[in-house]
């Protein structure tokens, strides 16, 4: 059997149950869910966990944190004895109750990372089905979903630092007694651990702890395989058994609090596992009990209690529940935790365990940015970190709730940043394979004026920032290394940091990193191409997150500006943030075009009057290419011609000289008459529904009034004269596509240049033409002008860049080929109109969005138009058309309102 391809089947069903936890009245849930903590401090934490958590988890199922009485460490016997006091005091008994406890209350030791808020809410490589990043408790709360519909009641204890992989449909278990949830595994792993030998009745006959491979051989509990089963921590007790521990501690099944403190305390500290089970055991004895390790040491009260515990215990059996497929994963130590992050992911791929969760990295990272820049080595692991771009990080290392900006980290450390409950913060480093029950610090050892163990070694000094703490960590690992002991200032120690741990602090900095994840993936999708419409949505923006955005947008060219204001309004679905992107294209463009615009104080009216009428335009290949900003950023490639209508010209603009020192627009079509003789009205070009922006505009372009500033009466005089400009379009419908709007710009450059003397060239008209646009904002590209301004085919050209230099060459087919052209060529109104502001909009959002199909096509659209140039030279009409109908699919892909079904009826 593949075993993999089995869990992933089990979690999946897992994930399915815990959905229906959530959502159905009917579905089996936990009564009680609880969770024991070590101390009110750590209780604290866990509580703040549970409230992050509101909504996933199900609302009839009553969560309770139970810390260890006292402030003192009463072991997880007597923990469980405490969840037995907690429960009694809310239910008359244990009868109907399904109960699920998680024996979380360790210091966590030998992984400090991860002792302020418990090994219970450390990190797992897996990115939940919701977006979530996982966590042990989270793993544990869905795994454990279909447990309640497989008892009827009975309390399931599990161990907070054991993830158990299964399928709880392998559960079966009367309810009476006990039954321990045993998986096979290998003897090597299993020696470090609980070791189960099954009798011939299938209950547990011996309990063997931690006992070597030689011992667990001799007992017979390795199989012909080289495996045993191992004692997962997870128990099930029936209502008998827990009636009968409750019998321990009360008296007329009421709580005795002075049997509750023989039997809760830091003296005797009771195990669930040495104290609670043993006894169960077939082949166990009331002498070889006596002499078990304990959780604290051998004494007489101890004794006394481990004989009441018999007594009441030992009426019992501890059926042995051996589930497979299973796998057994200890979050035991840093090293297990590095290369479990780093490599074990691999193994448990199929199950979505991933080195990269909800991260924006390229190394093993858990809601972690690290700056691409950033110099990591081999096996690092950075789980809820910031490592900017000046870092460098060595190999083996981990960073836990850190940020790193141009520090350089030594290879195989832990570097852990705590806030503490007085405001400062304290950096944790040791070497990843430092047991700190020991008295090494980075291999060496620790001068026992200091300390007996690095636990309680008080060598991390407090400081006020998170910058200044990392730099007083790096100085004791360069102490150490040296053997400068005596030269370590003194301050927390691993403990005392823990205990003075601020939960609420540590929950705001995990927050923090999501929220600055999530942006930085925005960043990414971005750098990557990856489409929009694929981000998640956001509801709001946190100040944090507004933070980032406009720190990023302030040091943003144009081309990053956009897209940043783009992604995020999408992700919000916010309209006002979506136009910010739209203004950030516009404002750049038209600050490279304002840079190169002066008043042309050599202009000179030299005629009384002068007329321009220029054709219309018609696409053949390449449009929406010459639209900003695609244009911008790759170049744009155009074919297109200019036509008769009717046979005639109808885009016209008549220019004539008065002797008043005024400027009048009139425009026949529009029916709109304007008398302009104070210039700052002729100089405000931001309203888009002013009737005369166009010819304004042109008087800017074409420098004939400055674009700030001045006097009229003297930019008059000097010209020699007032004059007014009459503009027309006849005979065309408003929105036709035939461009216009953009040929009446040409026209009106074309004809103040001839109407004042301004030398100019072809290229003079387009380059002014496309000022002109971009002074108006109206977003349109280049090709409408080019294509009316002179006559006959042209194919228009431009590179990458702000400011666009315009490239044309005339085609000229031979007389044959014009002919076949316009013996074939038909020119339809459909009647249909669109808005070009919005039309340019959907299309540009679309690109800056990164759209596939869209940036693909208007990549494809400019070698089309190439093709339709090459096949019009050589006169191959036939092979020109259908280049045309290929065009119109990709105009379709571009812009899918470019038909609609009036439009397909004419095809």
């Amino acid at each position: 059997m593949n075993l993999s391809l089995y869990l992933s089947q089990s979690c999946s069903d897992a994930w399915d149950d815990y959905q229906r936890s959530l959502s159905s009245p009917f579905f089996p849930v936990w009564d009680y869910i609880i969770l024991t903590a070590s101390n009110e401090h750590q209780a604290e934490g866990f509580k703040a966990q549970i409230r992050e958590r509101a909504g996933y988890l199900p609302e009839k199922t009553v969560i309770g944190i139970v810390p260890d009485e006292g402030g003192v460490r009463v072991g997880s016997g007597g923990a469980t004895l405490s969840v037995l006091k907690w429960l009694r005091k809310r239910e008359p008994s244990f009868e109907g109750l399904r109960v699920l406890v998680i024996h979380s209350g360790g210091d966590s030791k030998r992984v400090p990372q991860y002792s302020a808020l418990g090994k219970l809410f450390s990190p797992v490589p897996h990115r939940l089905p919701d977006g979530r990043s996982s966590t042990l408790f989270d793993e544990f709360i869905i795994s454990m979903s279909a447990v309640p519909g497989r008892i009827r009641e009975g309390m399931l204890l599990l161990a907070g630092d054991v993830l158990l992989l299964f399928n709880p449909l392998l559960i079966d278990w009367s309810g009476k007694g006990a039954a321990a949830i045993s998986f096979k595994e290998d003897v090597e792993t299993g020696k470090n651990h609980g070791v189960f030998l099954r009798g011939d009745d299938g209950f547990v006959k011996t309990f063997l702890h931690k006992e070597s491979t030689e011992n667990l051989k001799a007992a017979g509990a390795v199989n012909q395989a080289g495996c045993v089963d191992i004692d997962t921590g997870a128990i099930l007790l029936g209502t008998d058994v827990l009636g009968s521990l409750w019998s321990l501690i009360s008296t007329n099944d009421i709580l005795d609090e002075a049997k509750y403190e023989l039997f809760v305390n830091n003296r005797v500290r009771l195990s669930l596992y040495g104290d609670f089970q043993y006894p169960l055991a077939q082949d166990s004895s009331l002498e070889q009990f006596y002499e078990e390790k304990p959780e604290g040491e051998l004494s007489a009260e101890l004794k006394e209690r481990r004989t009441a515990l018999w007594e009441a215990l030992r009426p019992y059996r501890l059926k042995l529940l051996r589930l497979a497929p299973a796998k057994f994963i200890h979050f035991g130590t840093s090293k297990e935790i590095l290369k479990l992050m780093t490599k074990g992911v691999l193994e448990y791929k199929d199950l979505g365990w991933s080195g990269m969760i909800n991260s924006a990295s390229s190394v093993a990272s858990y809601v972690s940015v690290v700056d691409p820049l950033a110099a990591a080595g081999d096996g690092v692991y950075a789980e809820i970190s910031y490592v900017h771009s000046g870092a460098v990080i060595g190999d083996g290392t981990i960073l836990s709730c850190v940020e790193i900006q141009d520090e350089v980290i030594p290879p195989d450390v832990v570097l852990h940043c705590l806030k503490q409950t007085d405001g400062k913060f304290v950096a944790r480093i040791f070497g990843i394979d430092d047991n700190p029950k020991q008295n090494r610090l980075f291999g060496k050892e620790i001068p026992s004026s200091l300390s007996s163990d690095l636990w309680s070694a008080p060598v991390y000094p407090e400081c006020s920032s998170i910058k200044e703490a990392v730099r007083s960590a790096l100085d004791l690992y360069d102490n150490v290394m040296a053997d400068r002991w005596d030269l370590i200032e003194g301050g927390k120690s691993l403990a005392s940091g823990f205990l003075d741990a601020d939960p609420g602090a540590i929950l705001d900095w995990n927050r923090r990193m999501q929220e600055l994840v999530s942006m930085n993936h925005l960043d990414s999708m971005i750098k990557t191409g990856i489409p929009a419409t694929k981000l998640s949505t956001l509801t709001e923006l946190t100040g944090v997150q507004r933070k980032w955005l406009d720190d990023h947008i302030a040091a943003a060219g144009y081309s990053e500006k956009m897209r940043l204001h783009y992604y995020v309004g999408t992700a919000l679905k916010n309209e006002v943030e979506v136009a910010k992107a739209f203004r950030a294209l516009s404002a750049a463009i038209l600050d490279s075009t304002l840079k190169s615009l002066e008043e042309n104080r050599q202009a000179r009216i030299c005629t009384d009057e002068i007329s321009v009428a220029l054709p219309l335009r018609v696409n053949f290949g390449g449009g929406w290419s010459d639209t900003p900003p695609y244009c911008n950023e790759n170049g744009g490639t155009v074919l297109n011609a200019a036509i008769l209508l009717n046979g005639k010209r109808p885009v016209s603009v008549k220019l004539r000289r008065i002797d008043e020192y005024k400027i009048v627009f009139d425009s026949g079509d529009m029916d709109v008459h304007g008398e302009f003789t104070q210039i700052g009205l002729l100089q405000s070009v931001g309203d888009p529904f002013d009737p005369f922006v166009l010819q304004k505009a042109a008087l800017l372009a074409c420098g004939v009034i400055p674009k700030s500033g001045g006097d009229l009466e003297t930019v008059l005089s000097r010209l020699g004269g007032g004059f007014i400009m009459d503009t027309e379009v006849t005979g065309v419908p408003k929105g036709s596509g035939l461009g216009t709007s953009s040929i009446l710009a040409a026209a009106c450059v074309k004809a103040l240049f001839c109407f004042l003397a301004i030398p100019h060239t072809e290229s003079d008209l387009y380059s002014h033409v496309l000022c002109m646009e971009q002074i108006m904002s109206t977003g349109g590209g280049w090709q409408d002008q080019v294509g009316g301004v002179t006559d006959g085919i042209k194919y228009i050209t431009s590179g990458p860049g702000l400011k666009q230099e315009i490239k044309v060459q005339h085609v000229v087919p031979d007389q044959k080929t014009l002919n076949d052209l316009n013996e074939r060529f038909t020119l339809i109104y459909t009647g249909q109109r669109r808005l070009a502001r919005n039309l340019l909009r959907d299309v540009v959002g679309r690109y800056i969005g990164n759209e596939k199909d869209t940036v693909s096509a208007l990549n494809e659209i400019q070698r089309n138009a190439a093709l339709q140039r090459f096949e019009l030279e050589r006169g191959h009409v036939d092979d020109f058309a259908k280049l045309l109908s290929e065009h119109w699919e990709l105009s379709k892909k571009i812009d899918s309102g470019s038909t609609n079904t009036l439009i397909d009826q004419i095809f």
